[in-house]
């Protein structure tokens, strides 16, 4: 078991029942999985470039990652519907517990002149999604080997009702929200 969901189960789910007031720990939120996707631009004139990038974020992520294609065509930017444009990753269960820990306690504090992420990036429906602009934060990647520099989004989807339980079960987790002023 990895060291975030032994950490839920132990110390987290019994705080957030006891504050959000639920009587069955199946009402407590969780994280149900964690969705990272590269949209790639380049690909149009060089689709090779793909494969360049599934292999970092592969190693950032521990699993492959599907590529993505375009669902119609637009003219203004040479894409023909069906071209490779991007890569997603959805990591459930164990690996998205692992891939929070190394983001929030390896690549959020390598981030330069990092801050905080926003408050505000909650959908309305318990999730929440931001983005990085350079996957080298990542302690997986060499940076001396690196071929391509990309960004991804990366959405985290709870089973929380509201966006409040969801910052309080990312809060308990330990995510670098800015600070209110």
């Amino acid at each position: 078991m990895s060291r975030y969901m032994q950490e839920y189960n132990e110390k987290i789910r019994p705080k957030l029942m006891k504050e959000l007031g639920y009587k069955n720990i199946h009402q407590v939120p969780k994280i149900e999985k964690i969705v990272i996707n590269v949209g790639v631009g380049e690909a149009v004139q060089d689709p090779k470039v793909l494969d360049v990038i599934a292999e970092d974020l592969a190693m950032i992520t521990g699993q492959k990652p599907v590529i993505r294609r375009a669902r119609k065509a637009v003219a203004a930017f040479h894409l023909r519907k069906g071209m490779p444009i991007g890569l997603k990753v959805t990591l459930r269960g164990r690996m998205a517990h692992d891939f929070l820990d190394r983001l929030i306690n390896f690549a959020l504090p390598r981030v330069r002149d990092f801050r905080g992420l926003p408050r505000d990036s909650f959908d309305g429906r318990g999730n929440y999604n931001f983005g990085l602009n350079e996957h080298t934060v990542f302690p997986e990647i060499d940076i001396d080997k690196v071929k391509k520099v990309f960004g991804m989004d990366i959405a985290i989807v709870t089973t929380a009702e509201t966006d409040e339980e969801a910052m309080r079960l990312l809060e308990e987790f330990g995510f670098p929200f800015e600070r209110r002023s």
